[in-house]
């Protein structure tokens, strides 16, 4: 169970991070887990400073789940199969890459409103290619990395979303509620938690 409790965790995550957080029946009009990020630098209020919220913040669940995947791939307490490692491995590296702003370039990535962004990609693509050495860490550093990761990836976005929200509504001129991505992400971080503290403290026999 420990084996598909973390790869399951990390699709859930990204399922509602990359689905809809506002709804609408405009498909235009829907704005995902992705969009914040970018969305709410063009509200007026925020803007303004007149609300306080972290854009960065909203990319916190890619970097959780980009960390959970790649530092557990080659963990000998949980000895993944090669074609289980090899997904979490891939989704480790989408997840990351998907920190890219849109349309970027070399140069934009060194723009200060993106130094955060280009320093968490590089971080976990490094991390990446090194995942073999990192799987050598004691079991409690891999515990306590993802869980702090899973509490930034609940707590910044959320309190931005939730900040924003009534500036959204007033711009569709009607009531918004959360929609479905939110929840589904805040279950797979949750999961995603769970999956990380069930790793075992010794290594399980190769396969």
């Amino acid at each position: 169970m420990s084996r598909w409790l973390l790869p399951v965790a990390a699709l859930a995550t990204l399922g509602g991070y990359f689905g809809p957080w506002v709804g609408h029946r405009a498909a235009g009009l829907i704005i995902t887990g992705l969009d914040m990020g970018e969305y709410v630098k063009f509200l007026p209020p925020v803007r303004a400073g007149e609300i306080w919220l972290w854009r960065p913040g909203f990319y916190a669940p890619l970097v959780a789940v980009s960390a959970a995947c790649m530092l557990a791939a080659y963990r000998r307490e949980v000895a993944f199969p090669f074609w289980m490692r090899l997904g979490l491995l891939v989704v480790a590296g989408m997840a990351a890459l998907n920190l890219l702003p849109p349309a970027w370039t070399p140069a934009r990535l060194l723009e200060p409103e993106f130094h955060v962004q280009t320093a968490a990609l590089i971080a976990l693509l490094v991390g990446l290619a090194i995942s073999p050495m990192l799987a050598h860490f004691p079991a409690r550093f891999y515990r306590a990395g993802v869980i702090i990761l899973v509490a930034a990836a609940t707590s910044f976005p959320v309190q931005g979303f939730f900040a924003a929200l009534p500036v959204i509504a007033s711009l569709y001129n009607r009531p918004l509620r959360p929609a479905w991505g939110l929840w589904l992400m805040l279950t797979g971080l949750l999961l995603l938690a769970v999956a990380a503290w069930r790793i075992p403290s010794t290594a399980r026999p190769a396969r």
